[in-house]
């Protein structure tokens, strides 16, 4: 803060004026995959994320607690964001107020959009909405001066979209969508840097599992090597590769277009799978993973959201991991891990089975089971594409 202080000082000296702009501190997002937190709780994977942002968003820090900021996004909202994902803008001063202009919601060969102007790179946050399917888009710090919102034939997923001014400086966009299933979008800034632009995936027109392209996460990797079996020294890493090179083979013998993030022991950490995946653009992603417990006792399969949009995938699959010889252990949402973050494609998380658990680690310990486990991904894929025919 005293840094940040001293630049301000040096744009506005001598001043009275100065002196209380210098107590307003601004900053952009920066870096690989900057995110906002609810608050500073943690746990193993980290605290609660509140959103992924673009870079160069601009907001007011009100406080600094340890690695974090406390960042003001309208009047009555806050955050936390980690100050080795901002970059001070000390002379920069915050307007009084934030409008909008006019939307513009179109397609073109593969997307719809939605695109909204601005006067700044305002933080924003969303949520998924299901029956009817909905994208709930929060714009903070914007106050409405959009008095046309121009919709084109050639949105083909879009059925309608519109506004409510939900508080002075929250402006709430609602994207509406034709189908129940939600297939993923973007948010972020053009090269402009004052239009924000939410990229909507449409639902493929054939839903045949052949036409779509599937990625498969083997967790952990090289130096990361997650969990150790309790009865062997085996590491979770190299298992959950065995497996996602077994997903992998009989989706390609299924002739399914796949892209694995790993296909060997290597390390590779969790904002450059995520930036992978981006540029790959699949049409869903399957992470696999093995569980562990400090109670030995517990046993079984799990599958693991994000977003509520997300989570009929989920299910699907954990209902056919449930005829293995494995028991339950449930199907949970609002999970923190970083590749269920992304809104931009359907994702879910398979814990396959627990490597603290002796019977557990028997199945995982067998090729056999490998290809079972297989089996019951691909078979609960095409049973979660047939829900939407």
């Amino acid at each position: 803060m005293k840094k940040a202080l001293f630049y301000y000082l040096l744009c506005f000296p001598l001043t009275a004026a100065a002196q209380d702009t210098a107590k307003t501190m601004m900053v952009q997002t920066a870096g690989k995959l900057p995110f906002l937190k609810y608050g500073l709780g943690e746990d193993r994977l980290g605290g609660a994320k509140m959103t992924y942002l673009d870079s160069g968003v601009v907001m007011r820090v009100v406080d600094s607690v340890n690695t974090d900021y406390k960042v003001q996004l309208s009047e009555n909202h806050f955050a936390y964001i980690a100050k080795s994902n901002t970059q001070w803008l000390p002379c920069k001063v915050p307007a009084p107020y934030y409008l909008t202009s006019g939307w513009h919601i179109y397609g073109d060969g593969q997307f719809d959009y939605v695109t909204i102007s601005l006067d700044e790179r305002l933080p924003y946050r969303s949520v998924q909405q299901i029956s009817p399917a909905r994208i709930v888009v929060d714009i903070f710090g914007a106050t409405s001066n959009t008095n046309w919102i121009s919709q084109l034939g050639s949105a083909k997923e879009i059925k309608n979209a519109w506004y409510e001014q939900t508080e002075d400086d929250v402006m709430r966009v609602y994207i509406e969508l034709k189908h129940m299933q939600h297939w993923g979008y973007h948010i972020g800034y053009d090269s402009t840097g004052k239009k924000l632009v939410i990229l909507v995936k449409r639902q493929p027109e054939d839903l045949n599992i052949r036409k779509l392209k599937i990625a498969i996460d083997a967790g952990h990797g090289g130096t990361n090597t997650g969990a150790t079996g309790v009865t062997s020294n085996v590491k979770e890493k190299d298992y959950a590769l065995n497996i996602a090179q077994a997903v992998n083979k009989l989706l390609k013998r299924k002739k399914v277009a796949t892209y694995m993030t790993r296909e060997k022991d290597t390390t590779l950490g969790m904002p450059e799978r995520v930036e992978m995946l981006r540029a790959e653009s699949p049409h869903l992603l399957i992470s696999i993973h093995l569980n562990s417990s400090g109670n030995m006792a517990v046993k079984g399969t799990g599958t693991y959201y994000r977003y509520i949009g997300f989570r009929s995938l989920s299910q699907a699959i954990l209902r056919r991991m449930l005829e293995l010889p494995l028991a339950e252990a449930g199907n949970v949402g609002a999970f923190n891990f970083a590749l269920n973050g992304p809104t931009d494609y359907p994702n879910c998380l398979v814990e396959v089975a627990f490597l603290s658990n002796a019977d557990d680690e028997k199945h995982i310990l067998d090729p056999r089971f490998h290809n079972a486990v297989a089996k019951k991904i691909y078979k609960g894929i095409k049973d979660w594409l047939k829900e939407m025919k």
